[in-house]
């Protein structure tokens, strides 16, 4: 029945009929769709190829990533468990808050940092400063016009690479 609908073909009897309502074929087509669409973007590639210009093109970039590769250029698909050390590297974070000057009640929020790596920094600085574990909106709180939605995935990144911890209470620490 799905392949029927793909091919914008009727549905004839009544047991395709029953099919579709009950096999919800026609939400397996539109979710069929809608992932082919993400694959083909994901690849960069028309929606409308025909297999073997899908083919064609998944070859094409298959030795365009040797070539790559070969230069020493890794595309990893999950760089935080293949590579970590990259990972925390690319970052450009330095190995403790020692470095910088923690900021005090009296100096109030400090300035949010306008680049990713900066705001990581930032962040982890405020977290590893802190003589107990914070959450997101006491971090944000730290910085000027900085909102706990806007802090929270960066907390997110910094703990998955092991920069941070998150504790059983939801707050943040070094």
């Amino acid at each position: 029945v799905v392949e029927k609908l793909r091919a914008g073909q009727p549905l004839a009897t009544a047991k395709e009929h029953t099919i579709n309502q009950q096999g919800l074929a026609s939400v397996v087509l539109s979710l069929h769709q809608q992932l082919d669409a993400a694959v083909a973007a994901a690849y960069n590639c028309p929606p409308d190829l025909t297999d073997a210009d899908i083919l064609t093109h998944l070859v094409r970039l298959n030795h365009e990533r040797a070539r790559e590769e070969q230069a020493g250029h890794v595309r990893y698909l999950r760089p935080a468990y293949q590579a970590p050390e990259q990972q925390q590297s690319a970052l450009n974070l330095p190995p403790s808050a020692a470095t910088t000057a923690a900021p005090t009640e009296a100096t109030g929020p400090q300035p949010w940092p306008t680049e990713l790596a900066q705001q990581m920094q930032a962040i982890r600085d405020a977290v590893q400063q802190s003589l107990t574990p914070l959450t997101a909106a006491q971090v944000a709180a730290r910085f000027r016009r900085t909102r706990p939605e806007k802090v929270q995935p960066l907390l997110d990144t910094l703990t998955a690479l092991s920069l941070l911890r998150h504790t059983e209470e939801g707050t943040y620490a070094a």
